[in-house]
């Protein structure tokens, strides 16, 4: 199986979180910005920060590691991908088996009724000036379908330890492993290979360790395997 962070989509031109001096949470403080208790508190400064980063998201483009690792599904060289991003770019490459831990932003529903709504409800509103968005229904404040700080996991995480159980390899690409609970996936696989720039807290432990961008190692891995 593969496990994938926020490294995979840097070439996609989404940034990363964690690189030192470059990532989002080494100039923000994430539980100001992307908890539960943010969204709560200031719930129009939450939208301000982070509804238009999360609508570049959304016109990014998968990358060629996205695309080589749906190949590698479809010739059933890997059961699926456990991956930490929000940014859809594994289901748009192709990827069948895709368990998105953290979330999505295909949808959104209120904090109220509970009513789901395309995720294009909360940015319609937003472009017109209503912040925070609000529920057709009840008026509720509408809320993306992302797991945030302080949040618990969702179903997909539970669904991606099930998943996980019996993995003889688990590649994990683009991720610093600092985030947990998905920061402890990696012991319920046999082996583990790394793929990422900087070093994580699970090298020392890993089969493998490729400190390279995620694009590169997919394109000489797919010329190995003979993969288009």
């Amino acid at each position: 199986m593969v496990l994938t962070g926020a490294g995979i989509s840097t070439e996609s031109g989404i940034p990363d979180y964690r690189s030192k001096g470059t990532g989002l949470w080494e100039r923000y403080d994430p539980i100001q910005k992307a908890s539960l208790s943010a969204l709560i508190s200031n719930p129009t400064g939450f939208i301000n920060f982070n509804i238009p980063r999360w609508t570049r998201y959304l016109e990014a483009e998968p990358n060629t590691a996205h695309l080589v690792i749906a190949s590698m599904e479809n010739q059933g060289l890997i059961e699926g991908v456990i991956t930490q991003n929000i940014d859809g770019l594994h289901v748009k490459a192709g990827s069948k088996n895709v368990w998105e831990v953290h979330g999505h932003l295909r949808t959104c529903h209120c904090m109220e009724c509970g009513r789901s709504y395309p995720f294009q409800q909360l940015t319609g509103q937003f472009e017109k000036g209503i912040n925070p968005p609000r529920c057709e229904r009840c008026m509720g404040m509408l809320r993306p379908d992302v797991v945030l700080f302080e949040d618990p996991m969702g179903r997909d995480y539970y669904r991606a330890l099930e998943a996980l159980k019996g993995c003889e390899l688990l590649i994990v690409v683009g991720s610093s492993l600092q985030v947990y609970p998905v920061a402890d996936m990696p012991k319920y696989a046999e082996k583990l290979i790394i793929v990422n720039k900087e070093p994580t807290p699970w090298d020392h432990r890993a089969n493998l360790v490729f400190h390279s961008i995620a694009g590169e190692f997919f394109a000489e891995l797919a010329k190995v395997l003979n993969l288009e």
